[in-house]
This record gives structure tokens, C-alpha cells and sequence, in this order.
């Protein structure tokens, strides 16, 4: 992007703009190992500019983070349309599976856990999480075992795509990797789950 094309950016695209830049540098470099710097550098503005819009560096981190979960529960959402129970959570498991090659979303919400330390990332991240199981126990109008049970093995594929399991060809990789039969959902009740 030239200087000139640069300046002429309307507000709304230059914040979209420093939004992109920003979540791939919180993805590698969580809340503290990322630069405003460089996401300037990136967006071709100043630091000043990219304090004006958003505040603070954290007030940037917590905005990219908001953005990757609400994308990830509308997309979740969006898969179970028309569908309700094990059909709607076999949509939403099969949309989420997909979402794991988007590794920048995948590591920034890895990296907004991980910044849980800080008391405000914390909430917000607690809010965050609680859409996500709202929109699973909901949408499926299942038990909260089997929506607890779907949300864990979501955070196991995480890892393994945080990871790289699919590259990894060792026995402990591939018995991570296992595909889970059709049907574990039922088995698992509050009795069995103690």
C-alpha cells in the first residue's frame, strides 16, 4: 500500500485494517510479546494513530479478541441453523473443524486464555466462553455434559492444531488425533461423568 492509497483510507477501513494487522501480531505474540510498533509499521501509520483509535495496547488485544470469538460463535450458530441436539452439534462440530485451519484465530484465542493473568482479559474472556457454551447449549438443546464434553474436545483439537499433530507421525500424535465415533455423546450422562 502506497503513502497516497494509505492517507485516503476512510476511518471504518483504516480501523478494520489495524484490526487485521493487530490480531496476527497478538497470535504470535500474545497481549505482552506484541508490538504496537509493528502493527503500525504494518498498517503504514503511527503508534500515536493507533493509540488514538483504540486507547491502549490491551483495549486493542481485548477488541481483536472480541472480534475472533463473536466470529466463532456466529459461525457455529450459522452451522446448526434449521437443525436442534446431536444433529445441530455434529453441524457445529463439523463448521468448527474447518475453522482450525485459520490458524490466526486459533492462536489468538490460545493467547487470550493464556492472558487470563490480567483480571480485565480475564472477564472478558470469561464472557467470551459463555457465548460460545450459550450459543452450543441453546442451539442444541442439549444436557450440559454433552455441551461440556463437545467444548472439551474442541480445546483438544486446539492444541493439536496449535501443535501441528497432522504433520507429527508418532503413535501418541495419531492416538490424539483419533477421529471420535459416532454416538459418544450419548453415553457420556451426569452419572457417568462423575
Amino acid at each position: 500500500m502506497t503513502a497516497t492509497s494509505s492517507a485516503r483510507m476512510n476511518a471504518a477501513a483504516r480501523r478494520a485494517q489495524i484490526l487485521e494487522v493487530a490480531a496476527h501480531e497478538f497470535a504470535d505474540g500474545g497481549l505482552r510479546g506484541a508490538s504496537i510498533d509493528a502493527i503500525a509499521r504494518a498498517a503504514g501509520i503511527t503508534q500515536p494513530y493507533v493509540f488514538r483509535i483504540f486507547g491502549s495496547k490491551k483495549a486493542l488485544f481485548l477488541e481483536v479478541v472480541a472480534g475472533s470469538f463473536g466470529q466463532l460463535s456466529d459461525s457455529m450458530r450459522r452451522a446448526a441453523e434449521g437443525k436442534s441436539g446431536l444433529e445441530a452439534l455434529a453441524a457445529m462440530g463439523a463448521r468448527y473443524n474447518a475453522l482450525l485451519a485459520d490458524r490466526t484465530s486459533l492462536q489468538l484465542q490460545l493467547q487470550a486464555y493464556a492472558a487470563c493473568g490480567d483480571l480485565e482479559v480475564r472477564v472478558a474472556v470469561r464472557d467470551h466462553l459463555a457465548t460460545l457454551w450459550d450459543t452450543v447449549a441453546t442451539t442444541t438443546e442439549l444436557d450440559p455434559v454433552t455441551v461440556k464434553t463437545f467444548l472439551a474436545y474442541g480445546m483438544l483439537l486446539n492444541t493439536n492444531a496449535a501443535l501441528g499433530l497432522a504433520e507429527v507421525d508418532t503413535r501418541w500424535a495419531r492416538g490424539i488425533r483419533t477421529r471420535i465415533k459416532a454416538g459418544l455423546f450419548r453415553h457420556i450422562t451426569s452419572r457417568t461423568n462423575r
